[in-house]
């Protein structure tokens, strides 16, 4: 199937509305009635990868949902979405770009190529100088305009620039120097940057 014919509404596809039918005919249905009817759903309603554990037994599903869902998004194009994704091909219309998170998170020898340059390489150029950076702060080998060690800093970003510092924060929050503060402004309200920044 060619991505161009997969770009009407998600809610006008048959597969939706074939989901939509299998909802209304399951929606009484309680997960005490699923389990008795199949007491081993625990184990083929679940999945592991990249050390995770997924149960999806618990959800008022069955495998034929599961089916339904895949049948979706096949029809949807996703894996081929996906492959151009992880190939480089310009999926971002808006900005006429690649989307290289995935290049992010890619081992250095991988080759993921853009306009027939590999950018990898220059992703791991720029993660080593920022980790380069971050050391020399925590370390106090870099120091402010007044010559101090910094204590303080403001993550100013909105949206994804905004929620992927947060979240890393909050995950390594047990393991970072407590002698530092962290504060997050997402928004342009002057308001909020005034109230984050006021004791600093």
């Amino acid at each position: 199937m060619s991505i161009e014919t997969t770009d009407h509404s998600l809610t006008q596809r048959p597969e939706w509305k074939a989901l939509e039918s299998h909802f209304d005919a399951h929606s009484a249905t309680t997960l005490r009635e699923l389990f008795a009817a199949d007491p081993a759903r625990g184990e083929t309603l679940s999945a592991e990868g990249a050390d995770l554990f997924f149960d999806f037994s618990k959800n008022r599903l069955t495998s034929e949902t599961i089916e339904m869902l895949i049948e979706l998004a096949d029809a949807c194009g996703l894996r081929e979405r996906t492959e151009r994704m992880f190939s480089g091909v310009k999926i971002n219309t808006t900005e006429d770009r690649a989307v290289l998170h995935t290049a992010l998170r890619a081992p250095r020898e991988a080759v993921i190529e853009v306009d027939g340059v590999n950018v990898v390489p220059h992703v791991h150029e720029v993660l080593d100088r920022m980790a380069a950076f971050s050391n020399r702060i925590r370390s106090g080998e870099w120091n402010g305009h007044t010559g101090k060690r910094i204590k303080n800093v403001v993550n100013i970003g909105i949206g994804g620039s905004d929620l992927g510092p947060v979240m890393a924060y909050e995950a390594l929050k047990p393991f970072s120097d407590r002698s530092m503060t962290f504060r997050f402004v997402s928004n342009v309200d002057g308001n909020d940057f005034a109230e984050k920044t006021r004791d600093l």
